[in-house]
């Protein structure tokens, strides 16, 4: 039997935490006095915290001593981790469930790739983290995406080679992790913005288990 290993970022493939990242950065930004938009928001995603904050303070045209810059990215955090403690399945995106649940059938190991340091408190909150062979998150990696480090650690947990493994993402910069590291990138989400991903779904509705079956016996 063929085995593939099979990669999930989180934030906007599993779950939409992408909407409390914005509402925390949001509320973080206008209490500094800078405007945020949805549009500045999309900019962020998969980009560490560390980025984020430096982006939304050039827009701003602001700078802060370093030990300030320390305290606004705890703050956001906190802001954040109190949007999702309400968090529970009902956030799970639609037919995300029915791709894993696919996969444990065939028995193909599939691990989560993600730069949240929240990623494990997530996945307990929504019942999914059981299912996951390994997972690997902003605590086990020095180098953000577009560097494919997080994803070659994952395909390294899950014992299969870069070449057969397959990344869902959401992000540019997620895609361009993929790629680097040699995988099929299946990008989530917009085709003009994920035109570098092999594969381009809008969400998991669009994504058969044919399709699935389809990159297993590749």
């Amino acid at each position: 039997m063929n085995k593939k290993g099979f990669i999930f970022d989180l934030d906007g493939v599993i779950v939409d935490t992408a909407k409390y990242h914005f509402l925390a950065w949001k509320k973080l930004a206008n209490d500094l006095g800078i405007d945020f938009s949805e549009k500045q928001n999309e900019e962020l995603k998969g980009v560490s915290r560390v980025k984020s904050l430096e982006k939304i303070l050039d827009w701003g045209k602001t700078t802060v001593p370093e030990a300030v810059f320390t305290e606004l990215m705890a703050k956001k955090n906190n802001d954040y981790l109190k949007y999702i403690e309400k968090m529970d399945q009902d956030e799970i995106l639609a037919d995300v469930p029915k791709v894993l649940d696919f996969l444990k059938d065939e028995q193909q190991p599939f691990a989560l790739g993600s730069a949240s340091k929240n990623a494990r408190a997530i996945l307990e909150k929504v019942a999914l983290i059981e299912d996951f062979k390994s997972i690997v998150d902003g605590t086990d990696v020095s180098k953000a995406k577009p560097d494919p480090e997080v994803f070659l650690i994952a395909a390294k947990e899950l014992k299969i080679v870069p070449e057969n493994c397959i990344v869902f993402e959401d992000s540019v910069a997620g895609v361009q992790a993929a790629n680097a590291a040699n995988m099929i990138s299946i990008g989530i989400g917009e085709k003009e913005t994920l035109k570098e991903a092999d594969y381009i779904f809008k969400d998991f509705t669009e994504i058969s288990t044919a399709f699935i079956k389809e990159l297993i016996e590749k």
